[in-house]
């Protein structure tokens, strides 16, 4: 059975899941509270999606047809495929404001943003090691 990382997962997940908020937070300029909940739901899924990097093989064998996927069998081309989910969904949320009256600043920023969320959440399972003596005095 594979280890299921829950802390880590949920720690470096909620650090992307806020570093998204603050972008959304500085490229929206509207109301205080849609900016909030917008934002959440990002936040949301970047710990979802830090969930499924982290725990690869866990995924693989808790949906085991994903083995039998020509390419996704090798880890980090499915790690690297939720990121792209990742950057699409993203780019996808934050699209959705460049119509919304009252914002003027607009998300010029949008792909590179999404690129960095994304590439986070993929090297998330490398990243925690680094920074996990940080946490380990509150583990």
């Amino acid at each position: 059975m594979a280890e299921f990382v829950v802390i880590p997962a949920l720690i470096i997940g909620a650090i992307i899941g806020l570093y998204e908020l603050i972008l959304i937070h500085r490229d929206e300029n509207f109301s205080r509270s849609h900016w909030f909940t917008h934002g959440i739901h990002a936040a949301i899924f970047a710990i979802a999606a830090t969930f499924a990097t982290m725990n690869t093989e866990f995924v693989y064998q808790t949906f085991s047809f994903l083995q039998g996927i020509k390419f996704i069998d090798n880890p980090w081309v499915f790690k690297i495929g939720v990121g792209f989910i990742t950057m699409i969904k993203v780019h996808a949320a934050s699209a959705v404001v460049k119509g919304t009256i009252g914002s003027t600043k607009g998300m010029k920023e949008t792909w590179a943003h999404s690129f960095v969320v994304s590439a986070l959440v993929v090297l998330a399972p490398t990243i925690w090691p680094l920074i996990a003596p940080i946490f380990s005095k509150y583990l």
